[in-house]
């Protein structure tokens, strides 16, 4: 590991593999994800999320009320009896969900198994940015909501927050990593300046997966200009770009960092877990991630392999989720005034 003079962390690829080998195999074979980036450090051996042999990745449930409020979130809108026209669209913009899984030793620890939407990339540059005016719910307590303010004083006027990034850098062959403390240093004038960081791989800026995330993004906001039933605190958005110039089989999309491999017909079980999609009575070979017969994770896998699309945006983190009955300006606001800062990278 090097550090820059700005106190950057930067990885060689090298170094990456020798940490990974040096790591212990965790409980039922799951190792720490190796691209987290922002988040809560907690779960087995407080690694944050981990990574399960099937590909997918394990995010362990937070003390109530947030864990249990962020798990009921995904199975309402990823139960297989959804009729909500409203969820029923805003699966799209969501890691898929394939209900909950635990240790053999701990099965009371309860974690959510989802997509790894990294997955299919070689080199991912990944993004995690907090959206809205404000990162505490309506029921936080007053001294909740005064540290919330003091950690970025800008949020409500700026309405979201880099919480970190990792970036590949062509030149060097290595990952250069900035966490929350760069995200709060940026200012209205500055912040512009994270986002082109982020999209900067050492030679140019990535205008086109700019472009092509500027079009998610907008995707995202449709939906939510759509919907007056619920309101997102404290959530991120996801965002991935293909890092690599290298092309696999005439597309560069396919990931090949993951030491871990699916096993191919119906995922393996280890321990006490739950990893069927919106549903507890049918196994994942016999149905699909639409909800119906005749699917499996690895297929669904397979079929994003070799996609047009070097981009990846997805909501995450629903530990703040509340029925409203009116629109989320609060999101609505930061989504804006994130576009408008990434249209801006464009043009300059």
């Amino acid at each position: 590991m090097e550090m820059s003079a700005n106190g950057r962390i930067m990885d060689s690829p090298s170094l990456i593999v020798e940490k990974r080998k040096e790591l212990d195999v965790r409980v039922d074979g799951c190792v720490p994800f190796s691209h987290q980036v922002a988040g809560h450090k907690c779960g087995i051996d407080n690694t944050g999320v981990l990574q399960h042999p099937d590909g997918t990745i394990l995010k362990q449930l937070q003390h109530p009320p947030r864990g249990p409020r962020e798990m009921l979130f995904y199975k309402q809108v990823y139960d297989q009896d959804c009729t909500d026209v409203r969820l029923l669209d805003l699966r799209q913009h969501l890691p898929k969900f394939y209900g909950t899984w635990a240790p053999r030793e701990s099965p009371h620890e309860l974690y959510l198994k989802l997509e790894d939407v990294t997955r299919r990339f070689l080199r991912p540059c990944i993004m995690d940015v907090k959206i809205g005016r404000r990162s505490y719910d309506p029921f936080a307590s007053h001294d909740k909501r005064e540290q919330q303010i003091r950690k970025y004083p800008l949020m409500e006027e700026i309405g979201f927050l880099l919480l970190g990034m990792r970036v590949y850098q062509i030149n060097s062959e290595s990952y250069i990593t900035y966490d929350q403390l760069y995200g709060r240093s940026l200012g209205m004038d500055t912040v512009k300046n994270g986002l082109t960081t982020f999209f900067h791989n050492g030679k140019d800026i990535r205008r086109d997966a700019i472009s092509q995330i500027i079009s998610k993004i907008k995707s995202i906001l449709r939906w939510f200009e759509s919907q007056t039933q619920l309101h997102f605190y404290a959530s991120s958005l996801l965002l991935v770009y293909e890092g690599s110039t290298r092309r696999v089989n005439g597309t560069n999309h396919r990931r090949v960092e993951t030491e871990s491999q699916c096993n191919h017909g119906s995922l393996t079980r280890s321990g006490r877990t739950h990893c069927q999609p919106y549903c507890t009575d049918l196994s994942l070979s016999e149905r699909n991630i639409n909800g119906t017969r005749g699917g499996s994770i690895e297929e669904d896998w397979e079929k994003q392999v070799g996609l047009g699309e070097g981009v990846e945006v997805k909501m995450i983190d629903f530990a703040h989720v509340f029925p409203s009955d009116g629109p989320d300006e609060s999101y609505m606001y930061g989504l804006r005034n994130l576009l408008s800062n990434l249209e801006q990278v464009v043009k300059d």
